[in-house]
């Protein structure tokens, strides 16, 4: 279904994967912030409608939703014909997912991106182009010694240690998504080199925050919330001391509208996207604050490793703090309260209360983030 066009005399801003969770909220600040936007979105994913709903409630004037997927020739050509910029969130997200349909992800991650950049180029005028990528290009990180340190992984090496993992780190694509995603973001750099387009690619780590509507194999914050909210048990795949630097979807939003309002600076290059080493926490913290939080144990079951699992992934924020300006982000605590405030309006409502019990722990795992 395509609407009738809520743009008149301004070019819009396409939002790829609009419906989705970190594109439902970036269409949403563009539409608040005066902007028209374009959402092209095929509504296939878990509460993508709902997103695509609350959007079109929100902002009836300023959003047109082109129900289709990225890989549709015709849609994608009225969709690019009159934008001003694109952001390009449409992908297939889910390493299980590539694992099941290897070609799937090929066409939906690699050649859809080499679609959209192609109708791009042909409109032969400048079209800022954002990228969404992902940490996976970096692939398991098997070469890098790590330490146990109680309830999470944390660096051998001092440096990354302070730091996390730089633009610098070589690629190394592991899994089928891994390399679809991979090979995209090759092909959005390379068309600013190779064809002068104004392109740039944040590369996230994990990305929380309202509007996710996370499972098992992808948006693993919110599915823990989920779970626990629920009653459910929280399955971990691997022993959870695993660490990922957390970002709230708010801080995310700034730094896609700041490399959009700087792309003359930083066309053709890739920046790490995520909080950072004072927002890295491992997933058995995390289920330790949510227990916190909710006042009452919270059953996990563990698994076997996944392939291409990172024991440890942490964003090196300097080259995106410095070049796009961007603040210092919200402490991981705060962005899970907040999200579990969210949640618990929707429909996994419980009642929360706090328990002193945990107060030593989340003390803790506080002063490790």
């Amino acid at each position: 279904m395509i609407r009738a066009p809520a743009v008149v005399g301004l070019r819009p801003v396409l939002v790829t994967g609009g419906a989705g969770f970190i594109g439902s909220n970036l269409a949403d600040r563009l539409a608040r912030e005066g902007h028209y936007v374009i959402v092209l979105d095929s509504l296939a994913r878990k509460g993508a409608e709902l997103n695509a709903d609350w959007l079109s409630r929100r902002h009836p004037d300023r959003i047109t939703l082109i129900r289709s997927d990225v890989r549709d020739a015709a849609a994608l050509r009225q969709a690019v014909a009159d934008t001003g910029a694109v952001f390009h969130f449409a992908a297939q997200v889910a390493v299980t997912t590539s694992f099941a349909d290897p070609q799937d992800d090929f066409g939906v991650n690699l050649a859809g991106t080499l679609g959209l950049l192609e109708e791009v180029r042909h409109q032969q005028r400048s079209i800022p182009l954002i990228f969404a990528s992902t940490n996976k290009v970096y692939g398991d990180l098997a070469d890098l010694a790590f330490t146990c340190d109680g309830d999470a992984y944390r660096p051998s090496n001092v440096e990354l240690r302070g730091n996390g993992i730089s633009e610098t780190r070589p690629l190394d694509f592991h899994t089928p998504y891994g390399c679809s995603k991979g090979a995209a973001d090759q092909y959005v750099l390379d068309y600013a080199r190779s064809f002068d387009l104004p392109t740039a690619v944040l590369r996230m780590s994990c990305i929380y925050g309202p509007r996710q509507m996370g499972n098992e194999d992808q948006g693993w914050v919110a599915h823990f919330l989920i779970q626990a909210l629920k009653g459910e048990p929280i399955t971990i795949f691997g022993d959870g001391r695993q660490v990922r630097d957390i970002l709230y979807v708010e801080d995310a939003v700034d730094a896609y509208l700041a490399a959009w309002k700087r792309i003359g600076s930083v066309r053709g290059r890739a920046f790490n996207l995520g909080g950072g080493v004072a927002n890295a926490v491992s997933l058995r913290d995390l289920v330790a604050f949510i227990e916190h939080e909710l006042g009452h144990k919270v059953e996990t079951r563990y698994e076997d490793w996944r392939p291409g699992d990172q024991r440890y992934y942490v964003s090196d924020r300097r080259r995106a703090e410095t070049d796009l300006f961007l603040k210092t982000p919200t402490p991981w605590h705060e962005g899970v309260k907040k999200l579990l405030a969210w949640l618990s309006s929707q429909s996994f409502a419980q009642p929360l209360r706090r328990v002193s019990a945990f107060d030593h722990k989340f003390q803790r795992t506080e002063a490790m983030g």
